[in-house]
């Protein structure tokens, strides 16, 4: 397929200026962030990598140069950059900035490196250093009870991050007062030098000493955040809980992170939640566990119990006559829900029959009579079983 014209796919006029390309350039690269678009990640990423394309070689004034006389094709056959799938050696592009194996391409290699970059257009580039970079994330713990956890909750936490200077608006430059650009590198980040080899003469490319490879220059900064863009800040963030969050599991909110450089997006705050113990409840994956004390007048006969539930409520469930202690019943689908899923866990109780400690004598008389009609041994020391 033909590659599009780098002036359209930028949306941009043949005169644009240096301003008006860096504009439309950080406009659509945000537009077109993989992270922005989850559900159709591979697409905007292809789109994502054509805009650096377009940006990387029109933002530079020799390869501007150079498209504008002979197109796509070059002096030699083989326009293209880094940044697109044209690049001779087919360079990662897009968003991704470091390598898994830790091997940068060609820059590796130091003054070499940056030679060999010159020649195949591959290794750093003008993208990596000017380009839209993500901020960082943020990590933060939260601390809730079992019934918010049961139940789900809003929270509203403070955070502590960087957030846009309110004085420059994020600029940095001093109010009445704006950004310029690079005189040293025309705003490019990057600076030109011919250095002679044993294979002739042969152009690389430095960050600018200048502006430090921003391509702008602040002259006034802001009194504020000192020309930073951004000051710290406490601001207060609601969160929503969702119900059956376990212990340890992270909520995750987009965009609530710290900002990002050059138009890039923010980054994400991850919230990991720690649940409290409950005094009577537990919980074993999606159930929830307890023990209810009865009477050996309930455990006998039977009875009606009144069986307090996590969210408030009560449920009645009749155990049979001769229960013993330690003894399991199951309230189903009265447990947590499940956050991926409808499924819900029950509501598990284990019986504990509780023995009187104190008597008076005629529960003793009483007592000692069921016994005898129970043909069982009544206790004839003090220090029996209910003395």
């Amino acid at each position: 397929m033909a590659k599009r014209d780098y002036y359209e796919v930028l949306g941009v006029s043949k005169n644009a200026t240096d301003d008006e390309l860096k504009k439309a350039y950080r406009k659509l690269a945000k537009k077109y962030h993989p992270d922005a678009n989850p559900d159709n990640k591979k697409e905007a990423e292809a789109k994502f990598k054509e805009v650096n394309e377009a940006y990387e070689n029109l933002s530079d004034p020799q390869k501007r140069k150079m498209y504008d006389t002979f197109g796509h094709d070059g002096p030699q056959g083989g326009f293209g950059g880094a940044g697109g799938a044209g690049g001779p050696f087919g360079g990662q592009g897009g968003y991704y900035s470091y390598s898994s194996s830790g091997f940068d391409g060609f820059g590796d290699f130091g003054d070499l490196g940056d030679i060999f970059s010159s020649i195949f257009g591959g290794g750093r580039s003008t993208r990596q250093k000017n380009g839209p970079i993500k901020g960082a994330d943020i990590e933060v713990g939260l601390d809730i009870t079992f019934e918010e956890a049961f139940l789900g909750v809003e929270k509203e936490i403070t955070i502590s991050r960087n957030d846009t200077c309110d004085t420059c608006h994020g600029t940095g430059a001093k109010p009445g007062t704006s950004v310029t650009k690079c005189s040293v590198c025309n705003g490019t980040g990057q600076v030109r030098q011919v250095q002679n080899t044993i294979l002739g003469q042969m152009q690389t490319t430095r960050t600018c000493n200048n502006c430090h490879g921003t391509g702008e220059v602040i002259k006034e900064p802001c009194e504020t955040c000192r020309g930073k863009g951004k000051v710290r800040k406490q601001p207060k963030i609601k969160v929503k809980i969702p119900a059956g969050i376990g212990d340890r599991q992270t909520v995750v909110l987009r965009g609530e992170g710290e900002p990002g450089e050059k138009g890039g997006m923010r980054g994400d705050l991850y919230i990991t939640l720690r649940i409290k113990r409950h005094r009577i409840y537990s919980r074993d994956r999606n159930n929830v566990l307890c023990e209810i004390p009865v009477t050996i007048t309930q455990a006998t006969l039977g009875a009606d119990l009144k069986i307090p539930m996590v969210d408030g409520t009560t449920e009645v469930y009749r155990i049979p006559e001769g229960t013993q202690t330690g003894t399991k019943f199951t309230i189903r689908g009265k447990g947590f829900r499940s956050v991926n899923t409808s499924a819900q866990g029950d509501f598990i109780f284990t019986v504990i029959v509780q023995t009187p400690k104190k008597l008076t004598q005629e529960q003793r008389i009483l007592l000692n009579q069921l016994a005898k009609t129970m043909n069982e041994q009544p206790p004839v020391k003090k220090k029996g079983l209910f003395f």
